[in-house]
């Protein structure tokens, strides 16, 4: 009986000693929820962010949904989003009430294209939201603009690009918000958690509000709020990733070298001039008759030992929760959307990978004659 493959892993989150130590110090302290390690976690976070006040959430849908509340989106509104995507980026509009729009994806970067935002404008369009996805900075150059010149609010969906800037300028400061994932596959993780990124003092302050049950002090009820807040571990162990992440960032990018070299058989992930990946995923396109082909691949690399993951396999305007309401405009031809949910497949790029898991990877794209 043959002994089975070891298979190269796409994800593999990181929880080392420091994370720990970091943990148990906050239990022991009894600090464990709004405390010092909170307020430091922010503070240092801003410097990732050009000195933007940052406020610390329970997760990356949670950022997103307190952004919005903050900006004052609702019911009448309507809101941009790329279909190409989680369903969270989504979720977050109609959590308070608002109208998601889907707009198309540019073919190379996978992020909202400029030209589908601006066409899809209403007179009820209160706000734009880029997803950087897959760690590729949102084509923000050209997005800012549009969003200035209708009055639109800006928040950025960063939660797969902490540290990804285009311009020299970092993601999470361009927009009135940008909004972070800290889930444990990510870049940087904080077990669970998330961060909204603002340059207004008054907006991080009601941001504050909103996230604590709307008080700044206890039973100082201010406004109608929430419970989103951080945990101390959460944001201890968050430090620890925080201070790894330029290395991992850097051995992302290796790595992502590295198979954009050695692949010859998948269409490798383009970058974008001015544009600097932290590659999230490493996501390449399969060539041939879309899903079927895509599928057969992923397979067979599974057969040789390496993981792959398919993000996303259902545009967001096909899913249950939002399929009723795609009507008119809003249910307008998605065509490079559709071309990416049926081609992409993300192979592992992650900073724990050896020189011999990626050398196995590339090898066993290459490898792919009898299914390509």
């Amino acid at each position: 009986m043959s002994r089975p493959v070891d298979q190269v892993p796409a994800a593999k989150p990181v929880i080392g000693e420091e994370e720990i130590e970091a943990a148990v110090r906050v239990l022991r302290s009894g600090q464990v929820v709004q405390g010092p390690e909170v307020a430091a976690f922010e503070e240092e976070f801003g410097q990732l962010v050009d000195g933007r006040y940052c406020v610390a959430v329970n997760s990356g849908t949670s950022a997103l949904w307190l952004a919005l509340m903050g900006l004052g989106i609702g019911p009448g509104d309507e809101v941009i989003v790329p279909s190409f995507s989680f369903a969270a980026t989504a979720n977050a509009v109609r959590l308070v009430g608002a109208t998601p729009v889907f707009a198309d994806i540019e073919r190379g970067s996978f992020c909202l294209d400029p030209e589908a935002v601006a066409a899809a404008i209403t007179p009820l369009t209160a706000a734009i939201m880029p997803v950087h996805l897959y760690g590729h900075p949102a084509a923000m150059d050209r997005i800012t603009p549009i969003a200035e010149k209708h009055g639109l609010a800006l928040v950025e969906d960063a939660a797969q690009a902490h540290a990804a800037t285009l311009h020299g300028r970092p993601v999470g400061a361009f927009g009135a918000a940008g909004c972070f994932s800290f889930y444990p596959t990510k870049n940087m993780h904080a077990l669970e958690g998330g961060m909204v990124t603002v340059a207004d003092p008054e907006l991080a302050r009601k941001l504050r509000l909103l996230r604590n049950q709307g008080m700044e002090r206890r039973y100082a009820n201010e406004v109608v709020g929430a419970n989103l807040r951080m945990t101390d571990v959460s944001a201890a162990i968050g430090r620890v990733q925080l201070g790894r992440l330029p290395g991992w960032t850097d051995q992302r990018r290796a790595n992502a070298k590295a198979l954009d070299a050695g692949i010859r058989r998948l269409v490798t992930p383009p970058v974008a001039d001015g544009a600097q990946h932290v590659y999230h995923q490493y996501t390449v396109r399969v060539p041939g008759n879309g899903r079927p082909d895509r599928d057969a691949v992923q397979q067979a690399l599974a057969g040789r030992g390496v993981g792959s993951a398919v993000y996303y396999p259902t545009p967001i305007h096909r899913l249950a929760p939002f399929r009723a309401a795609v009507t008119g405009r809003n249910g307008a031809d998605l065509p490079e959307t559709e071309r990416a949910a049926a081609e992409v497949l993300s192979l592992p790029v992650h900073p724990s990978l050896t020189r011999s898991e990626l050398d196995r990877v590339i090898s066993a794209v290459n490898a792919l004659g009898g299914v390509l």
